[in-house]
């Protein structure tokens, strides 16, 4: 009879003789009883602001690393960032090739110098020397998974440039990058 006359917010059947069998025993009270266990302290104002300032100073922290650095339990830590702060965790975006302004500048100069050099001389094309070429493909220190940050619904996703195919040329400029 209360579940059809309260539907969805009436006590199950099982509840109900529950319930009756401790008012039977000589329970009083209608509130909850209070349960063994520790109370959940750790979802306060204050943990989230920490959760938020390790976040945004470093937005590859795993959830593992937020709760032991909070001293809080995992599934706390991930209420916190995902319910709370409205983050996800995001995979980087593959972008063709990340060139700063300084990389695009000697390019263009490079170009420049050629397309200028093969007008005023006839021979120039002549005089280009080609042979066989070796690839070595380029080591990509992070997975997809490291590379994955933390991110508001509002934010653009993080970028990670493809792994490439160098040729010896490129491989040997790359390296005397390094020489001392």
């Amino acid at each position: 009879m209360l579940q059809k006359a309260f539907e969805e917010s009436a006590l199950s059947e099982t509840r109900a003789y529950e319930w009756y069998k401790d008012f039977k025993n000589g329970r009083t009270a209608v509130d909850d009883l209070p349960r063994s266990g520790r109370p959940s302290t750790a979802n306060t104002e204050e943990n989230v602001e920490k959760v938020k300032d390790i976040l945004l100073k470093n937005r590859h922290t795993s959830l593992r690393e937020l709760a032991s650095k909070l001293n809080i339990a995992y599934g706390t830590a991930q209420h916190i960032v995902v319910d709370t702060l409205g983050m996800r965790r995001v995979a980087a975006r593959l972008v063709p090739k990340a060139l700063n302004f300084v990389q695009k500048h000697h390019r263009k100069t490079v170009a420049e110098d050629l397309i200028s050099e093969a007008k005023n001389d006839p021979t120039f094309m002549k005089r280009i020397i080609t042979g066989d070429e070796t690839w070595v493909y380029e080591y990509d220190v992070e997975t997809s998974q490291q590379s994955s940050e933390w991110r508001l619904e509002n934010e653009p996703k993080p970028k990670k440039t493809t792994p490439k195919l160098l040729k010896s040329q490129d491989f040997v400029e790359f390296f005397s990058i390094f020489e001392v």
